[in-house]
C-alpha cells in the first residue's frame, strides 16, 4: 500500500468516525424528544379538567339559614340536599338507578364545591347562579377523547344512559374544559379528578430546603479544611477515598441509613420531610465536597501567596480571597447535587413517604409525599386519570430539574473567573 492510499484510508477513517459521532448524537436527541413527546401527550390533558353546568339556587329555606347568616353560619351549613336538588335538575331523569347514574357523573366533590363557591360569594344568597362542577374520572376521560364509547357496554364504565346523558349535554353547551386548579392546590386521593400534587409540592419543597441548610455548610467547611489546613497523612487521604466512594454509593443504600438510624434509632416522626431532608443531605454531602474542593484547586497559588505577602493570616486568605473565588463552582455543584436529591425515590421508599397522604403539610413535621414518590404511587393505579396525573407530575418534574440545571450554568458563566 503506497503513501496516497494510506492518506486515503486515514481521511475516510476520520470521516466514518464523525458520521459515528453525528449518528450518535442525532440518536439520543431522537430518543429524548420521543420521551419527551409520550411524557407530554398523556400529562398535557392533567392540566385540564372537565365541568358541568349547574344551576344551583341558593335558598336560605333549604339551606336552613336566616336571613342575614354569619360566615360561621355559611361553613356549618348543609349543603347536601341543596347539591342533589341542582344536579338531578341538570336533566330530566326518572326513577332512583337513573338519579344515581346522573349523580355518578359529577365528583364526589359537588357538595363541597358548592360550598367553597357561597363562602367566597356570600352575596349570591337568595340567586341562581350557574357553577361549573367537576364531572368524576370517567366523564372526564369520555370528554378529553381517551375514553373508547364504542366498546360493549359491559365492558365499558359507563352504561349507555350515561353516554345519553353526556351526548345531550354536550348538545346543550353544558360541558366545558377548565383549568383543573386541584392539581396543584389538593394533596392525594383515591378519586383520579380530585387527586392533585399540592401535597407533594410542598413536601418536596420542605426537603431541599432541609437539605441545603444541612448539606451546604457542613460540606464547604469541610471541603475548606481538606483543601486548605488538613495535613497529607494517611488519615486525610483514607478520608477522600471515603468521600469519593460515598458519591458512588447507591442511593437507597442512605435510605437504609435513614431507617436504622433517623427511624430505628432516634426516632424522628416517619414519612416526613424532616427526615427526608436529612437522609437526602446524608447522600448529597460528597457530591458537593467534590465539586468545592475542585474549584478551590483550581484558584491559582499566586491569589494565596499574594495575600499572605501583604500580611494577611492563612485564614484571612482564604476565607477573603480564596472562598470567594471558588463559590462559582461551589454553586453550581451544589444545585445539580440537590436537582439529583429533587428526583431521588428510592431512599423516600424507604422512610416511609409511600404513606397516603391526603392534606398538604404545613411544618416540616408533618407526614408528606413528594413529587418522586408521587409519580411511582400514582403509576401503580389502574385508572386512565392517574396515567395522566402520574405523566403531568413528571413533567413538572422535569420542569424544575431543568430549570435547576439552567441556574447552575448561568451561575457559573456568570461569576467563574478564568486566569
Amino acid at each position: 500500500m503506497n503513501k496516497e492510499q494510506r492518506l486515503k484510508k486515514r481521511h475516510n477513517a476520520e470521516k466514518r468516525f464523525r458520521f459515528y459521532g453525528l449518528a450518535s448524537i442525532l440518536l439520543a436527541i431522537f430518543f429524548v424528544f420521543f420521551l419527551l413527546n409520550a411524557i407530554f401527550s398523556k400529562g398535557s390533558g392533567a392540566f385540564l379538567k372537565t365541568t358541568i353546568d349547574v344551576e344551583v339556587n341558593f335558598n336560605v329555606e333549604t339551606l336552613e339559614l336566616s336571613e342575614k347568616p354569619t360566615t360561621e353560619d355559611l361553613k356549618n351549613a348543609d349543603y347536601y340536599d341543596l347539591a342533589i336538588d341542582s344536579i338531578l335538575n341538570v336533566i330530566n331523569v326518572s326513577g332512583l338507578d337513573e338519579e344515581k347514574s346522573l349523580i355518578n357523573l359529577f365528583s364526589p366533590d359537588y357538595e363541597y364545591e358548592i360550598r367553597r363557591f357561597l363562602i367566597n360569594n356570600p352575596n349570591v344568597l337568595k340567586q341562581t347562579v350557574v357553577l361549573k362542577l367537576t364531572s368524576s374520572d370517567d366523564f372526564d376521560q369520555l370528554h378529553k377523547g381517551n375514553y373508547p364509547r364504542d366498546l360493549p357496554e359491559d365492558r365499558r364504565r359507563i352504561d349507555n344512559f350515561q353516554l345519553n346523558i353526556y351526548d345531550t349535554l354536550v348538545e346543550e353547551d353544558k360541558v366545558d374544559k377548565i383549568f383543573n386548579s386541584y392539581l396543584f392546590t389538593k394533596g392525594d386521593s383515591r378519586n383520579p379528578e380530585l387527586a392533585g400534587i399540592g401535597g407533594a409540592l410542598v413536601g418536596s419543597f420542605f426537603t431541599i430546603v432541609i437539605t441545603l441548610l444541612l448539606s451546604f455548610p457542613i460540606a464547604i467547611a469541610a471541603s475548606i479544611y481538606l483543601e486548605e489546613f488538613a495535613p497529607k497523612n494517611k488519615i486525610t487521604d483514607f478520608i477522600e477515598i471515603n468521600i469519593n466512594n460515598l458519591a458512588a454509593v447507591p442511593s437507597i443504600v442512605f435510605g437504609l441509613l435513614g431507617l436504622g438510624i433517623l427511624l430505628g434509632t432516634f426516632h424522628l416522626p416517619r414519612s416526613t420531610p424532616l427526615v427526608a431532608g436529612i437522609t437526602l443531605a446524608l447522600m448529597t454531602l460528597p457530591r458537593i465536597i467534590i465539586p468545592c474542593r475542585a474549584s478551590l484547586k483550581a484558584v491559582p497559588p499566586s491569589i494565596r501567596e499574594g495575600a499572605l505577602a501583604i500580611g494577611a493570616s492563612k485564614v484571612q486568605s482564604v476565607m477573603h480571597h480564596v472562598v470567594p473565588l471558588a463559590i462559582p463552582g461551589t454553586l453550581s455543584g451544589t444545585i445539580i447535587g440537590l436537582a439529583q436529591a429533587l428526583g431521588e425515590t428510592a431512599p423516600l421508599i424507604l422512610i416511609g413517604m409511600v404513606a397516603f397522604v391526603v392534606d398538604i403539610p404545613s411544618i416540616p413535621t408533618d407526614p408528606s409525599a413528594s413529587l418522586p414518590v408521587q409519580v411511582y404511587l400514582w403509576s401503580e393505579q389502574a385508572e386512565r386519570g392517574f396515567v395522566e396525573k402520574t405523566s403531568a407530575t413528571i413533567m413538572v418534574l422535569l420542569s424544575f430539574l431543568i430549570t435547576l440545571n439552567f441556574i447552575a450554568v448561568y451561575l457559573r458563566q456568570k461569576f467563574e473567573r478564568k486566569w
